[in-house]
């Protein structure tokens, strides 16, 4: 049986088209992601000429990758960006791509408010070639811990879901190994931003295409609830009355098989014992 979606796809996307005219005053978090899975590719030593970018909501990441002489196909859930980059609209959990047909799969992002996201790893993982790399970065679990209890807070004993729920670096390593990647790795950091107000907050997550896409839609913000959590987001402020936030991000990063990558040692297969390799020497 099909499971109701989580996330509204048409919601998603107008969010999507919405942040496009000033999201370059609210691109921190998208730039931390972006940079961090460029260094990372720039340690991989194969070449992976064809690229598939989900995710573009400006033209940085396709120039930083074809500087690297690589050809890209952009990909966003967002029309308007996919537009400008002369991409395709997409659902990363029915993407439109043939089987083996991209070097590299970077989700830069937007991972965090897919449907299915280990629909969307398997199928990254099929329209990759063998031996080709996925590599992804989206917020997860620890991401806004001040907002969510402000909100809270201030709605009182009947609160209702206006953050995203999200996934931890465990199961998004988990998910991984079940999608079927080679040598998959997940890991994590926390980014930390200091805001003066709660607004200013909500103005960047709107400001970012970052706000709630939930199927279920929570009704608006009482004034009274506002006001209530804009006080208790502004009694966690340091002594500058500034908040700290946070952003917790999390890194994955797998290979689709391929015979010529290295193999654990079948088990059973050790020539020497542990005990014989722990006896001291001499």
């Amino acid at each position: 049986m099909t499971q109701p979606d989580i996330f509204d796809r048409a919601l998603r996307a107008r969010r999507r088209d919405r942040m496009m005219d000033g999201f370059t005053d609210h691109d921190f978090l998208y730039r931390a992601m972006l940079d961090e899975l460029l260094d990372r590719l720039a340690d991989v030593k194969r070449d992976l000429p064809e690229v598939l970018l989900i995710g573009c909501p400006d033209g940085s990441g396709r120039a930083a990758l074809e500087a690297m002489g690589k050809r890209v196909t952009c990909a966003d859930p967002g029309f308007t960006a996919a537009r400008n980059q002369g991409g395709v609209q997409v659902d990363e959990d029915a993407l439109p791509f043939a089987d083996d047909s991209f070097d590299l799969v970077i989700a830069c992002g937007t991972l965090d408010s897919v449907n299915d996201l280990p629909g969307a790893l398997i199928l990254m993982r099929r329209i990759l070639r063998p031996d080709g790399l996925m590599l992804a970065a989206f917020t997860g679990a620890g991401t806004l811990p001040r907002l969510r209890a402000a909100l809270m807070a201030g709605e009182g004993d009947r609160p209702a879901q206006h953050i995203h729920p999200q996934v931890d670096v465990r199961a998004a390593g988990d998910l991984l190994g079940r999608a079927g990647y080679a040598m998959p790795v997940a890991d994590g950091e926390t980014l930390t931003v200091r805001y003066g107000d709660m607004l200013r907050l909500m103005h960047d997550l709107r400001g970012m295409g970052a706000g709630n896409v939930l199927t279920s839609q929570p009704p608006a913000l009482r004034r009274d609830a506002l006001i209530g959590a804009a006080e208790h987001f502004a009694a966690a402020a340091d002594s500058d009355g500034r908040t700290a936030e946070q952003m917790a991000i999390i890194y994955l990063s797998g290979w689709k098989p391929h015979p010529s990558q290295a193999q654990p040692a079948r088990r059973g297969s050790a020539t020497v014992s542990l005990a014989e390799a722990l006896k001291p020497k001499g």
